[in-house]
């Protein structure tokens, strides 16, 4: 198989058949030992996350197309923590897009005059381009445009499918008796221009609290799962 591309906690290889395969990794990003979503390094690796954000993404990623929202998922090896995915090309060179019921993180670092940590947001929708040097800036729709990074349109589209997206799995884990806070996505196009759900959905890319307190990654899958 031939390496598409490596990234800090998943890598793509090409399967050479039009699919293409998705390996979870055991790292995770942080700084400094503590886990944290939004962080652009590799902050610890511990055994079975991969595993385990493989397991929730494929839980994930099989409710989402139950209510007709389109992902390159196909099918999962849990044992062998990959995924076989769909071709799919990504938003200029990555594009993350962010869905915030809660204010917290860099929110409220940004926001701070004007909201405080934990006050509700309505589905606020935030993009910014996958650029480690440049701290991952956030972008607007027009610079978007302007870049050539989304077509008319689509900007639209992607918030849209993120909200509802977002709504579907916080309702999932409101059943489980937790509180999504925000959650990253992404988003590629397939060869006939639908908009895909890609990468994960795992407790690496949210924020999830329950009885107040912040739920682990490998915590928040035992249970969502159990």
């Amino acid at each position: 198989m031939r390496i598409i591309a490596d990234g800090k906690t998943k890598t793509l290889y090409d399967l050479e058949n039009g699919q293409y395969r998705l390996h979870f990794k055991d790292d995770m990003t942080g700084t400094d030992g503590v886990f944290d979503p939004g962080a652009n390094t590799v902050g610890l690796t511990v055994e079975g996350a991969g595993r385990a954000g493989l397991t929730m993404t494929a839980y994930f990623f099989k409710l989402l197309e139950e209510k007709g929202c389109p992902t390159h998922f196909i099918d999962a090896d849990l044992e062998q923590s990959f995924m076989t995915v769909k071709p799919a090309t990504v938003f200029g060179k990555g594009l993350e897009i962010i869905c915030r019921f809660t204010a917290m993180g860099s929110f409220v670092r940004r926001y701070g005059a004007y909201i405080k940590e934990g006050d509700p947001l309505p589905a606020v929708v935030e993009m910014t381009l996958k650029d480690d040097k440049r701290d991952d800036p956030l972008i607007v729709r027009e610079s978007l445009e302007a870049l050539g990074i989304i077509r008319p349109l689509e900007y639209e589209e992607l918030a849209m499918i993120t909200k509802k997206i977002s709504e579907i799995i916080r309702d999932d884990l409101s059943v489980k008796g937790m509180k999504l806070c925000d959650i990253k996505l992404e988003f590629g196009r397939a060869d006939d221009g639908t908009i895909l759900l890609i990468d994960e959905i795992s407790g690496g890319n949210m924020r999830v609290l329950e009885n107040g307190k912040a739920v682990e990654p490998l915590e928040l899958t035992r249970k969502v799962l159990r």
